[in-house]
Formats: structure tokens, sequence, C-alpha cells
């Protein structure tokens, strides 16, 4: 008996690796974290192509002591279905962690994470900084600004990851991620973020569909995103080339 953490990836449900769908056909239960990310297909569509019944899983019960996955874990095989890849969140790590503690045999399948798939803007992904999110309950939350200032003065690029709530189906913005930024610029003006900041937008990676416009702050507000996931880079000191590859997105 076994827990498998699967990544699938960004996409859809065809984005699984070969060795995750083997993995999933194979296990009793089938579970999807349902509160760090979303797919761009909805869990009928997953259900048909694994030709599996899946639970969705919120954090509450991910996270809960009284954990149903572990307890399922010690007789059957279960899978945990991971957007992107199944180590993107320090949750999941708790995770792996407490089974490992409880005996349980733990298997890992990796897949594309956001923290990579983000290369497809130009940015060298060896030049980004420490990575922050900004959550959507944030008029007390200052941190990430601070992160941005700390990789900024290192000559380094920042990836904001954007919350969401899948049960209330809200999703922050790229527009609400830079409005966040200049009201923390207006409260600590410390020259840090501006309408002048340099941006690139990103939207549902890794699809058919994506959005990606480099710009300043100001251009960025004014275009629509589109649906979720969505995160915001600002960038640090440019090599040439990604100031070529960037050119590309320019809005």
């Amino acid at each position: 008996m076994a827990l498998y953490f699967i990544g699938l990836g960004l996409n859809n449900e065809k984005d699984i690796t070969i060795n995750g769908l083997e993995a999933v056909k194979k296990c009793d239960l089938v579970y999807l974290e349902n509160y760090t990310s979303a797919l761009n297909c909805d869990k009928p569509a997953l259900e048909k192509f694994y030709n599996k019944k899946i639970i969705l899983a919120n954090r509450q019960m991910a996270e809960n002591d009284e954990n149903e996955i572990i307890k399922n874990a010690k007789s059957k095989n279960v899978a945990f279905l991971v957007i992107g890849d199944p180590f993107g969140a320090t949750t999941h790590i708790d995770l792996w962690l407490r089974a490992k503690k409880e005996g349980i045999k733990c298997y890992i399948i990796h897949n594309a994470s956001i923290l990579n798939a983000v290369g497809v803007t130009g940015l060298q992904l060896y030049k980004f900084g420490k990575t922050t999110s900004i959550p959507l309950e944030n008029d007390n939350v200052e941190a990430p600004y601070d992160v941005l200032k700390g990789n900024l003065s290192l000559g380094l690029h920042t990836l904001f990851l954007l919350d969401l709530n899948q049960e209330e189906q809200k999703f922050m913005t790229v527009n609400d991620a830079i409005r966040y930024l200049l009201k923390i610029e207006l409260k600590r003006n410390e020259n840090v973020f501006s309408e002048k900041s340099f941006c690139v937008g990103c939207a549902r990676v890794g699809s058919e569909s994506q959005a990606i416009k480099a710009g300043s702050a100001k251009d960025l507000l004014k275009f629509d995103f589109g649906k979720p996931v969505h995160c915001l880079i600002v960038p640090g000191k440019l090599h040439f080339m990604e100031e070529e590859a960037l050119n590309t997105y320019k809005i």
C-alpha cells in the first residue's frame, strides 16, 4: 500500500506523464488537491480521461491531523494529484512528511510547474530570486513588497504567485497584484514599485490560450488577462537576450 504524489502539469487532463497515468490507474482512491491552483479543465474531464472517480481535497482535508488521505493510504493505494509539480507547495511536503512518519511508502512523480514554465517569458530561471505569494486578503500584508525590494537590490527577478479560492471561485488577477504593490508603495514610499515599473503579466501558462504581456505597470493595468491562473513577474537586471525575448511580448 502506498501514497502516490502525482504532478498534473499546468494545462489539462492530458498533461499528466505516462508514469503518472499508470500510477493513477492502479490506485484504489484518487484525490485532487483543490486549493493551490487550477487546471484548464474540469473534474469530469479528468475522471473520463483517467477512468477514475476523483475526490476533491480542500486544504482542510490535506492538512487536518485526522487525515483521511493518510488513513486510507495505510490499507490502499492512494493517488494525490497536484496541479503543477507535487512539491511546488509547502503543504504537500507537509503531507508527504506525515505519511512517511506513519510508515507509508511514498512515490513522487514530477511534472511541469509554474516555477520553471515562466522560462517561456525569456527570463533566465537562475536569475529569479525568492518567489512570493500575494493573498486575496492582503490589507495588512506587506511581505511580498519586502521580497520584491530584496530581490531588486540584488538585480534578481521576482515571481509573484497569485492567490485563489476554488470553492468560492475567487482568483487574483495580474491587475489586482499590480494595484496591491502600488498600494503598499504609496504607504511605504521606498521607491520599490511605481506605475513606470517594468512588469510581465502571465495567464494560463502552458495552455493554448496563455497570455503573456510585458510593459509598464500602468500599461498592464489596462490589459484584461482573462481566465485564471495568473502570475506577475517584476524583472531585475536584464541580460540583452532577456530584453530581446521580452520585446516579443511588449504590450
